[in-house]
C-alpha cells in the first residue's frame, strides 16, 4: 500500500512526518545519537528487517539527515552519519524522551540525558526562543507565515484555523 505523502503540504509538522513520521526512522536517529553508526549495528540493537533499515537509512540519507561515508573497502560498508540537518534534529529526540519520561516511564526513566557543559542529568524544555519561557498551547496563537501559500488565504477554513478574521492587515503582517 502507498502512503499519503505530506512533502507538499503548507505545514512544517506535516513535512518532517513525511521524513520522519515512522517508528522506525525514529529509533535509527535515536541510535545514531547514541553512537551507532553501521548497518549491522543497527540490526543488533534495533531488531529490524534489512529491507526496512535499507529503506529509512535511503529517506533519512535523501532527506539530507545521514550522511554514508565508507569505512571498509572490500566488501564496502558504510558509518551512517548525522548531518548538520540531523544533528539539528536532536531537540526533537530529546523533546520526544522528556515526554515519554514523564508520562511512560511507570519504573522510572530508562535513559538519562547528562549535559556534559554543567555536569547535570537533565531533560529537554520548549521554550520561547525569545524570553525563554516555557511553551504551553494555551500561551500560543498560530498564524500564516511567509512560506504559506497564498491561493489559500482566502478559504474561510483557513482563516478560521489561524484566526485572520479575514482582516487584509493579519495577512499582510506574515
Amino acid at each position: 500500500m502507498r502512503r499519503t505523502s505530506f512533502d507538499s503540504w503548507p505545514c512544517s509538522i506535516a513535512r518532517t512526518v513525511d521524513i520522519l513520521g515512522d517508528g522506525w526512522t525514529l529509533l535509527i536517529l535515536r541510535e545514531v545519537f547514541y553512537g551507532e553508526s553501521r548497518f549491522d549495528g543497527f540490526i543488533d540493537s534495533l531488531g529490524i528487517a534489512r529491507n526496512t533499515l535499507t529503506d529509512r537509512l535511503r529517506r533519512l540519507e535523501d532527506a539530507g539527515l545521514l550522511e554514508r561515508r565508507p569505512y571498509q573497502s572490500d566488501p564496502v560498508r558504510h558509518d551512517y552519519l548525522p548531518t548538520d540537518k540531523g544533528r539539528d534534529f536532536f531537540g526533537v529526540l530529546a523533546a520526544i524522551n522528556a515526554w515519554g519520561d514523564r508520562w511512560l516511564a511507570d519504573d522510572g526513566v530508562p535513559v538519562v540525558m547528562h549535559h556534559t557543559a554543567c555536569g547535570c542529568d537533565t531533560q529537554a524544555k520548549v521554550a520561547c526562543s525569545t524570553c525563554g519561557e516555557p511553551l504551553h498551547p494555551q500561551d500560543v496563537t498560530v498564524r500564516t507565515g511567509p512560506g504559506y501559500p497564498a491561493r489559500l488565504l482566502d478559504h474561510p477554513d483557513v482563516q478560521a484555523r489561524f484566526a485572520m478574521d479575514g482582516h487584509p492587515e493579519q495577512i499582510a503582517s506574515n
